[in-house]
């Protein structure tokens, strides 16, 4: 998996379309990715005192990694990703743009 916690990403598909966000978490073993404030769903959650009230939060949930795309960080728009070497280190560069990720 190209993604990585931290990248910059747009969601191509689905009800978040269009969105950008921040990686949160990456299951490589599901192919999913955590986006920040992102495919968000409510939770019941109880009271934590006795008597209290309940309430309602708002969790982003996981989204499949093929629906998403990186950014480019010159023009902010969605792109692939390809690898060079520098000076014996693998680095990750937008394809769009040419500019490490």
């Amino acid at each position: 998996m190209n993604i990585k916690k931290g990248d910059n990403v747009i969601v191509t598909k689905g009800k978040d379309a269009g969105k950008k966000g921040k990686i949160l978490a990456v299951f490589p073993k599901e192919n999913k990715v955590l986006v920040e404030g992102l495919n968000m769903k409510k939770r019941h959650q109880k009271s934590t005192t006795r008597g209290g009230k309940g309430q309602m939060v708002d969790i982003a949930h996981p989204v499949n990694r093929s629906n998403v795309a990186i950014l480019d960080p010159k023009s902010g728009k969605p792109t692939r990703l390809g690898a060079q070497d520098v000076n014996g280190k693998k680095i990750r560069i937008a394809k769009k743009s040419g500019q490490e990720v």
